[in-house]
């Protein structure tokens, strides 16, 4: 938590600028066609006005979640009317998009694909060195994954302004496409005995990292093409996610060359 100056405590990497208080506030903004990374509600509440919001937020596909009172509280000392939307501060791509221009212009994609990577300064980290390799993309599930805010940017050194960050609801069906679109999909694990160095990442390629917790999903690994691992001489058995993603990225870039 943070102190703001008021003494009134407000989550840590949060902003009153970040965000939009009120049911009308959000739904007009929703209608002006703001970009708005999900909808806090208030979990109590849920007269006609509320299930109103709810419906266009589904039509829109923005992510609602419900959320106690101290939860908002701790955001605002507004009236925030049980509703709290955060703003996006990126507009997300189009997987498609990318992946089309790509090919459009006789390149094989490099997509990153982080599987529930929470910590905003790893995100951050990792968003850097992405754009600075030529990263075509990152790609993040909407749920489990860490907040694009103020202090991403920050960490990002601006990367996130210029790297396209594609936000999907569905992390394995995405994925799925992405093979049916002749991508490779490639899992950086600990959890097997080929050398990450053997693996062609001159070829169209998706590249997973997992969680800072239990690295990559089952449901993600389940369904990888290839899995390789980062090559390690220590008695420690793995690196930060962050570092472990700029060793498999400049792999690729250094195949690429």
């Amino acid at each position: 938590m943070e102190k703001r100056k008021d003494g009134f405590l407000i989550e840590k990497g949060a902003h009153e600028k970040d965000f939009i208080f009120g049911t009308r506030a959000v739904m007009e903004s929703i209608h002006a066609g703001k970009d708005i990374d999900k909808v806090l509600v208030q979990k109590d509440i849920n007269n006609d006005l509320i299930k109103e919001l709810i419906q266009l937020c589904k039509a829109e596909k923005i992510p609602v979640v419900r959320v106690p009172d101290a939860k908002l509280n701790r955001i605002t000392r507004k009236n925030h009317q049980g509703v709290v939307a955060q703003m996006s501060a990126i507009e997300y791509a189009s997987l498609d998009h990318v992946i089309e221009s790509c090919f459009n212009v006789g390149k094989a994609p490099l997509i990153l694909v982080l599987d529930r990577i929470t910590d905003v300064r790893n995100f951050g980290a990792i968003a850097r060195t992405a754009e600075c390799a030529g990263v075509d993309a990152i790609v993040i599930p909407e749920k489990g994954s860490a907040q694009i805010n103020s202090d991403a940017i920050k960490t990002s050194a601006g990367a996130l302004n210029f790297l396209p960050v594609v936000r999907v609801k569905n992390l394995f069906y995405t994925c799925r496409d992405l093979q049916k679109s002749g991508l490779i999909l490639v899992a950086i694990t600990e959890k097997t005995d080929k050398i990450m160095y053997e693996a062609d990442f001159s070829l169209p390629v998706a590249m997973i990292m997992g969680s800072e917790e239990d690295g990559i999903s089952n449901e993600m690994m389940g369904i990888a093409d290839e899995k390789v691992k980062i090559p390690m001489a220590g008695k420690i058995e793995s690196l930060n996610v962050s570092v472990s993603a700029g060793v498999a990225i400049y792999e690729a870039m250094r195949q690429r060359a």
